[in-house]
């Protein structure tokens, strides 16, 4: 999926929702920083999860994300409720999906608002929201041949 800029149907100024997405291609920090810069904001906070190299004490040698077709829709519930729930002058988010390798970006996520505390506190409910609430799941394959899904 293409990410979407602004909330469909606003114009991207009246909206701090500037950028959410979930994609197959690369990830970008540049590109998510530079979706929330806004000039009333005095904080912005920024979150970047990338691909580990274990997990539960096992080695992991791929993994892969996919997602349920309404997980966009829900991306963008999780993102109006941050907006709603907190002082964001600006927010972003973008999730990949396919098969990724160690130390990839997975998600990449941004809210910027008037001041750090509200900024940092923001950006965890965002992330924290979007692995429990948007349907997109994780396999990963394990070095010893066993696997796992996560969130499945």
């Amino acid at each position: 999926m293409e990410p979407t800029y602004g909330h469909p149907g606003e114009a991207p100024a009246s909206d701090p929702i500037r950028l959410l997405g979930i994609r197959d291609t690369p990830l970008s920090v540049d590109e998510v920083l530079a979706a929330v810069g806004e000039d009333s904001a005095g904080g912005i906070a920024l979150f970047v999860g990338t691909v580990r190299d274990h997990d539960g004490g096992s080695d992991v040698e791929a993994l892969g994300y996919s997602a349920h077709p309404s997980a966009e829709a829900e991306l963008w519930r999780v993102a109006e409720k941050v907006a709603a729930d907190f002082p964001v002058r600006a927010l972003a988010a973008v999730h990949r999906v396919g098969d990724l390798s160690v130390g990839d970006l997975a998600v990449v996520v941004a809210v910027a608002c008037p001041h750090r505390a509200e900024a940092f506190t923001a950006c965890r409910r965002l992330i924290d929201d979007l692995k429990s609430e948007v349907p997109i799941w994780k396999h990963q394959q394990f070095t010893d041949g066993t696997e796992e899904w996560v969130g499945a």
